[in-house]
């Protein structure tokens, strides 16, 4: 078994010296942890499925650290990519583009002829890939279908032994992964809502976008990642709670005969009742949605708790990443009065 090294932010030379020799090192970004490992490196690439337990079939982002960097891979990028970049980049926005043919292999694609990029807002990260002189894949570094990690605790929770290294640069600003917009069509579709919304995305460009809503067929390739599998889940069955509805879900939960898990904003956890366990989300959707993974996480150790009670907020603007992956932690499932 590996021993998984923490490495401080000014050992990040350290860092890429060991992606450049086909380990995996977990690095930070402003959303969520990710992990990466050489993209030219199939074999280094096939360890990260590995690790993660991911479907092969699930495509992975490409992290770089410069325009240049993606352009030695990506083409037909359109004056509206180019409008986007200047504007969202470095920051939370990825973009799925037609790849030039030899570039990219499989293995990151997912079979694909299109991949997608990322440059991560943190200077720590985009660091460590100029030093690699490398792109890095960068899915979420937590176990398949895990709560993404927000810390470096939590990659060390799900991957220690299994990875070589972990990038500590202190917890994620924001807590929900990077918006994916598909611009390798005429058609802009928003495959994955997240950081950056809609709304932020259309003004710059003038003009309206789609959402991607279709079900991933079972042998369907998705363009990118959080398309097709059960993702965010912990062990407890989580129920989203819509407003209104609190006092008769709290109603319900003290008459269970085990530990129900609170995750809710403007409640105050000395009224709760002894079987429950709060985890406090904050009091806006902006702070639930840096909170809410890290929630999901507190209560996996708790193995007593049983259900995780957790507030629904509107579908606007970053409300629709929030209920995007709270959605996919519940298994589409509401307390129903």
């Amino acid at each position: 078994m590996l021993i998984t090294k923490i490495y401080k932010p000014a050992e990040v030379e350290k860092a890429a010296d060991e992606l450049r020799k086909g380990e995996l090192i977990a690095f930070p970004t402003e959303t969520v942890y990710g992990l990466g490992a050489d993209a030219t490196n199939e074999l280094a690439v096939k360890r990260v499925y590995l690790a993660k337990g991911r479907p092969s079939d699930n495509p992975l982002i490409v992290t770089v650290s410069s325009i240049e960097m993606m352009e030695k891979f990506a083409t037909d990028i359109s004056d509206d990519a180019r409008k986007l970049i200047k504007h969202f980049w470095p920051g939370s926005l990825t973009f799925v583009f037609k790849i030039k043919p030899g570039t990219l292999s499989k293995t990151v694609t997912g079979g694909l002829k299109t991949a997608a990029f990322r440059m991560p807002e943190n200077e720590v990260t985009r660091k460590l890939i100029e030093l690699a002189q490398v792109p890095i894949v960068g899915p979420s570094a937590n176990s398949s279908g895990k709560p993404s990690p927000t810390t470096a605790a939590h990659v060390y929770h799900d991957l220690e032994g299994r990875i070589a290294g972990i990038v500590d640069d202190g917890p994620t600003q924001v807590g929900v992964e990077s918006t994916i917009i598909d611009m390798s069509t005429n058609k802009l579709v928003i495959l994955r809502p997240g950081a950056v919304t809609r709304e932020e995305i259309e003004e710059v460009l003038q003009k309206k976008l789609d959402t991607d809503h279709h079900e991933v067929g079972k042998d369907e390739t998705p363009k990118a990642p959080g398309m097709k599998y059960k993702h965010y889940a912990p062990d407890a069955q989580v129920l989203i709670v819509e407003e209104g509805k609190w006092e008769a879900a709290l109603n319900w939960a003290k008459k269970q005969p085990y530990l129900v898990g609170i995750m809710a904003p403007g409640i105050e956890e000395k009224t709760l009742s002894k079987n429950f366990v709060f985890f406090d989300l904050g009091n806006n959707v902006e702070q639930a949605s840096h909170n809410l993974f890290a929630g999901l996480r507190y209560f996996d150790d708790k193995k007593d708790v049983k259900w995780i009670l957790a507030a629904g907020f509107a579908e606007q603007g970053l409300g629709i990443a929030y209920m995007n992956r709270l959605k996919k932690s519940a298994g589409d499932q509401f307390f129903i009065d």
